[in-house]
């Protein structure tokens, strides 16, 4: 099932308005989205999907598959050379200057390899978001306190990455992307280096995020645990949308 390119966005508010049906609000949509680089290779091709509010989805695909482009084009990392990328509705084509680093604050990123500050404890690692933002030193400890006990670091704020297991570092660098409360989050293989017994722990953390407001984007080569997981899965080949799977038609085993 080869996700359709998305309708024009006032056109299907009024439809479902005009309906009777409330419309859900899109976190994010990729309407005809290509990316070249120069020398002419092509990342991604005509990729067109929309993610709702409150929805978690896998990107999986082969190595090259332009699963890291895509997720870079979310976070404003890259720009498409075609195509827009929307952001609750907005062309981030658009988003430029000081505005990208606002747009930043709403998309929370985790990265395979941590990207900790090895000289700096876990709660400064977790804060040092807020601390760019010029959060009020008061909020930063509350916030930082709260998220870290949400993902059962609490006894190890004061500990520098070096002294954490692999596992509690994935977990650092999740806290650390969740405490400025985004709207998404994007997560490029964070389960790359663990163990299957972590990884599951890793995934189900994510999958309680939705109910709390932040949609999640999980880009994943591992089959047998985006199959596990039971959600929604896109899947890229040598950029171009191969398929869109729903929960209910993912294959057991």
């Amino acid at each position: 099932m080869v996700a359709t390119p998305a309708v024009d966005a006032a056109s299907a508010v009024e439809g479902a308005w005009g309906s009777g049906i409330i419309p859900a609000m899109g976190v994010l949509r990729f309407d005809n989205v290509s990316k070249q680089y120069p020398g002419g290779h092509a990342a991604l091709s005509d990729v067109s999907f929309a993610i709702d509010a409150g929805e978690m989805v896998f990107i999986t695909g082969h190595s090259g598959a332009g699963k890291s482009t895509l997720l870079r084009l979310v976070h404003l990392s890259e720009r498409p050379s075609r195509g827009a990328v929307l952001f609750a509705e907005r062309n981030l084509l658009k988003v430029r200057g000081r505005r990208v680093a606002l747009h930043r604050r709403e998309v929370g990123v985790v990265f395979q390899d941590h990207r900790l500050l090895s000289d700096r404890s876990v709660a400064e690692n977790v804060a040092l978001p807020l601390i760019l933002r010029g959060v009020r030193r008061g909020e930063i400890a509350k916030r930082v306190r709260a998220v870290l006990e949400r993902l059962s670091l609490g006894d190890r704020e004061r500990a520098l990455p070096g002294q954490l297991s692999a596992g509690e570092q994935q977990r650092v660098g999740i806290a650390r992307a969740l405490v400025g409360e985004p709207s998404l989050l994007v997560a490029d293989e964070p389960t790359g280096n663990l163990d299957p017994t972590l990884s599951s722990e890793i995934m189900a953390l994510f999958a309680a995020l939705p109910e709390r407001g932040t949609s999640v984007l999980v880009a994943s080569h591992d089959l047998a645990l985006v199959k596990r997981m039971r959600k929604r899965v896109l899947v890229l080949d040598q950029g171009r949308l191969a398929d869109d799977i729903r929960p209910e038609d993912l294959a057991d085993g």
